[in-house]
């Protein structure tokens, strides 16, 4: 029997990789990209699992460039754990060819993730201009409730459905971070429940402080409307914009219970930015250390994300992937790319 289940394991790879070759067509289906996917290794914590995430994306069925099956197979090849579709509510400049309600693009998109077992969000993205400006709203059951003249009404009606609310590109189109009184207003009554610290290519410095002064949980997101492999350059340790969400298990249900709670980083370009109890405790779970001997410590950065450290004299570089031996430090480190508010990078001790 064992022999039987042996040879059978043996052959399966052979079946899987099964194509025609004749003297008629030679058939590579072993080079599609579609079947591969490369994982992005973070470690957890406390008993959470790292999920990737990206809650703010556009299709054709708004302003974006790509059919919403693309979106999920890019995110799924690039690693990520879930999406949220978010296509605009108030602005659709392909309506007259792309004829749909506004909760079509998620209806695709949720049958294609489906299918690779990857979590799609139903969202949607309310547009106005500044004071209010963008927001999206999350985990919603029906978009076309929502396309009403009152923004604060659309809110309201995202709420009702269980909606979780997002606070988009703060410093977008002026270049200015202003964190207007209806904001106040919003944040205070509940209603606005994350914000972006990390758009496209662009952040935010001076809201890096925001998640701790309002209760609001920080985000990255890629709000990408041509493609990704196009935008950003996914490879030699660069990534898309992502939240990384702290779940206590890999599914919508748990997400959302992670962004309630604010157990969250955002992620993009190298650096973290957010709690500094989750940054700690993250930086801690990536560099696994051992000491040698009195003077010196092996440090083994089990992740993807290189951290870069200081003691105001020397540069302490701990690449992903890789193991570095240096002389213990004799004070705290300054994690360079470890950030829990403006100017405020993480101190980090290995003790």
């Amino acid at each position: 029997m064992k022999k039987a289940l042996f040879l059978l394991m043996l052959a399966m790879p052979l079946a899987a990789s099964a194509q025609i070759s004749n003297d008629d067509v030679h058939k590579y289906d072993h080079l599609y990209r579609s079947q591969y996917r490369n994982e992005i290794s973070i470690p957890g914590f406390d008993g959470y699992q790292t999920l990737k995430c990206d809650f703010h994306i556009h299709t054709v069925f708004s302003d974006g460039l790509v059919w919403p099956s693309i979106r999920v197979q890019e995110a799924w090849q690039e690693g990520l754990d879930a999406i949220a579709i978010t296509d605009h509510l108030e602005y659709r400049p392909f309506k007259e060819t792309v004829v749909s309600d506004n909760n079509k693009s998620y209806d695709i998109a949720k049958e294609s993730g489906d299918g690779y077992g990857f979590i799609v969000i139903k969202g949607t993205e309310i547009t106005r201009s500044k004071p209010l400006g963008h927001l999206n709203a999350l985990f919603i059951k029906d978009a076309d409730a929502m396309d009403v003249e009152d923004p604060l009404q659309a809110i309201d009606i995202a709420l009702e459905q269980g909606g979780y609310i997002m606070w988009n590109h703060p410093g977008w189109p002026d270049d200015k971070s202003t964190f207007y009184p209806i904001h106040e207003e919003l944040i205070k009554a509940g209603k606005i429940d994350a914000y972006e610290v990390y758009n496209y290519m662009e952040s935010y410095p001076l809201t890096f402080d925001w998640y701790e002064q309002y209760g609001i949980a920080p985000v990255a997101n890629t709000d990408i409307h041509g493609t990704v492999a196009g935008d950003y350059p996914c490879e030699d340790g660069e990534f898309r914009p992502m939240t990384l969400v702290f779940a206590k298990e890999k599914s919508e249900t748990g997400i959302r219970e992670a962004l309630d709670a604010r157990r969250t980083l955002a992620f993009f370009h190298g650096t973290l930015v957010g709690d500094k109890e989750y940054l700690t405790k993250l930086v801690s779970a990536c560099l696994e250390t051992r000491p040698l001997g009195e003077e010196k410590i092996q440090v083994t950065n089990v992740s993807d994300i290189s951290y870069r450290m200081s003691d105001g004299k020397y540069l302490y570089l701990f690449p992903a992937g890789k193991t570095v031996i240096i002389s213990k430090p004799a004070t705290e480190l300054t994690v360079l790319n470890c950030l829990y508010g403006h100017k405020k990078p993480l101190k980090y001790s290995f003790q």
